[in-house]
């Protein structure tokens, strides 16, 4: 693999863990030239369904638009990095349990949110006050006392 610090070919692995789910090995690796050291994940390249986007583009999957989405969503909340990859680790399994090739936008949605809501309460709220674009103060309310139940 090719060091991403001064791009020689010949590197080393030095350590290889499976994670605690076993979803993907992550592999610390050393370069020949540089003798510096990086890490890598290895995950099952899987086919995920195609987003459909509100005005009917097709975009492909990216787990990385998740990401940052939850992160922005639970930015300074008591939340753990291992905790944030379990929830889209959650959202990618449904999302292949639905056996389908294309999912609507809407429905990637909700499944995050429902991943938030379990993970932080604040977070869910901050998350659906941008995504369900409310109109007014009263349907904002009405999230933060379903919530609140």
């Amino acid at each position: 693999m090719k060091c991403p610090f001064c791009g020689n070919l010949e590197t080393q692995v030095v350590e290889t863990r499976v994670s605690e789910d076993a979803d993907f090995i992550r592999r610390r690796r050393q370069c020949g030239a540089c003798e510096k050291r990086f890490t890598t994940y290895e995950r099952p390249d899987v086919n995920f369904p195609a987003i459909v986007k509100k005005d009917g583009r097709r975009i492909e999957y990216k787990r990385g638009k998740i990401l940052g989405s939850m992160n922005l969503a639970l930015r300074k909340r008591p939340v753990s990095t291992e905790q944030i990859d379990s929830a889209i680790e959650r959202i990618e399994e449904k999302l292949l349990s639905l056996g389908v090739r294309e999912v609507p936008s809407n429905r990637l949605g909700e499944l995050v949110m429902r991943e938030l809501k379990k993970l932080d309460k604040v977070a869910y709220v901050r998350f659906a006050s941008v995504y369900r674009s409310f109109e007014d103060i009263d349907e904002f309310k009405t999230l933060v006392d379903e919530v609140r139940r």
